[in-house]
């Protein structure tokens, strides 16, 4: 028996496709079978299986653990949650390994699955090699298939959510966006001091309200409107499967992922004074210059949830972030990404700061920035073209850092040019002080793509 998944489905960080397509019970099945044989291989025995609010979960759910068990692996159950509370899972249960099947914040026609081994990360390699123990029907059979057990966890992952909680009382507003965060945050704003808005906490996999991603201004817009409308302080958003934040201010202004790291990384730093602290290419100047003035060690690392987390268990770093609204905190906590232990932090770290968020928000460096930028490339194509810039970059003299991609600093300020790990897209990005400077930023990125034959696509300005 050999089974073949649709290539696209390999992505960096984790497996994904549509469902229907490229995606089905047969690759769940599949991908069980070998998670589970790379596991027995590594002397492991059993998994924490979890699932998000898709429509589609449950089948794929059924399909991996019958390849998890067929291959000769325990596995326990603990259903509906979001991503991080699995990863709670796989480092308090007595497990080898966890799988999340999940979408993450992709349309409601996608899933896949997010998987840990080991206590680290599972990608890249792991995920290729995989997809190729798949194609060669490469997996254990086990003379007795291993046992299914269920565990109800999320009354013990809302309590270490609360664990030494020190923040102060405020009104908030929470959107779930209808994704597996849902749940957590009714049982997580019980326990909170303050009075709670919520919107959007039933879980529903097709997203009838806005689409779960809260990096897109536009899926704010009902957060907003609540905020404004019941004169709340601040407002905080969900991804599909709950390990990205997003947050406005009481003025309804998006506090952006880096600027939510600038504001995390104050009560860090003062308890752990010339701590590194990372976050990714994308991230502003500003995050930096403010890491460096509370005394800490800014370290620009790739941008990717993975990459992120084997960076931090490298350089001992308690806190790193994406501009995408990934947080990690290591901190008195496990080192994973999760918007819900995020939210609780920043919480915390405005209530040590004796100002709201507005104050902190409008105190901010006003920097004129472009959203991140996307356009596609052929696949074949995208790697090279980072490259060809990067050698006229180094022909002209220009101050680069090549750690992701190029990010060129100039006087106006600076831009960025990578190609994305999970797409096949190249990623832009440019800040200045001002937007005849962005213009000229703008002017070079331009300039750069065109040498290589492309154009970029115009941007949905924030």
């Amino acid at each position: 028996m050999t089974h073949r998944i649709d290539p696209s489905c390999l992505r960096e960080y984790d497996i994904r496709g549509i469902i229907g397509r490229t995606l089905g019970a047969d690759d769940a099945r599949a991908v069980g079978r070998c998670f589970a044989t790379v596991m027995r291989r590594a002397g492991g025995t059993r998994v924490v299986v979890g699932r998000d609010g898709r429509i589609s979960s449950p089948e794929l759910e059924a399909a991996l653990i019958d390849g998890l068990t067929a291959s000769g692996v325990a596995v326990v159950r603990i259903g509906l949650g979001p991503t991080p509370m699995l990863y709670y899972a796989e480092a308090e249960l007595e497990v080898d390994g966890s799988i999340q099947i999940t979408g993450s914040h992709n349309p409601a026609e996608y899933n896949g699955f997010k998987m840990v081994l080991q206590h680290r990360p599972f990608f890249g390699e792991d995920i290729r090699q995989l997809g190729a123990m798949m194609a060669a029907g490469d997996w254990e059979e086990a003379d007795l298939p291993g046992d299914v057990t269920d565990a109800d966890v999320v009354d013990d992952y809302v309590g270490r959510l609360m664990a030494g909680y020190a923040g102060g009382a405020y009104r908030i507003g929470w959107d779930a966006g209808n994704g597996a965060a849902g749940p957590v945050i009714e049982k997580l704003t019980k326990l909170l001091p303050g009075e709670h808005h919520l919107l959007f906490t039933d879980v529903d996999g097709n997203f009838p309200n806005h689409h779960p991603d809260p990096t897109e201004e536009k899926n704010l817009a009902q957060l907003k409107a609540l905020v404004v409308e019941k004169k709340l302080d601040f407002g905080l958003a969900f991804d599909g499967d709950g390990d990205r934040i997003g947050a406005i201010d009481g003025h309804g202004r998006v506090v952006w992922g880096d600027q939510l790291l600038s504001i995390l990384a104050e009560p860090v730093l003062r308890e752990l004074p010339g701590a590194t602290i990372i976050a990714d290419v994308k991230a502003s100047q500003a995050l930096f210059d403010r890491i460096a003035q509370l005394g800490g060690k800014p370290l620009m690392w790739k941008t990717g949830h993975s990459l992120i987390k084997t960076k931090m268990k490298e350089t001992g770093s308690p806190l790193a972030g994406e501009m995408s609204g990934h947080i990690f905190f290591a901190q008195d906590y496990y080192g994973f990404d999760d918007a819900h232990y995020a939210a609780v932090r920043l919480i915390r770290a405005i209530h040590l700061s004796g100002k709201s968020m507005t104050e902190i928000r409008g105190a901010m460096p006003a920097l004129v920035n472009t959203p991140e930028m996307r356009f596609q490339v052929d696949e074949s194509r995208k790697f090279a073209v980072v490259d060809e810039i990067l050698d006229r970059l180094a022909a002209e003299g220009a101050e680069v850092d090549r750690t992701d991609g190029a990010r060129v600093t100039t006087p106006d300020g600076w831009w960025l040019l990578r190609a994305s790990n999970t797409q096949d897209v190249l990623v832009a990005r440019a800040e200045a002080k001002d937007q005849p400077a962005l213009d000229r930023l703008l002017a070079r990125i331009d300039a750069q793509l065109a040498e290589s034959g492309l154009e970029r696509a115009p941007p949905a300005g924030h």
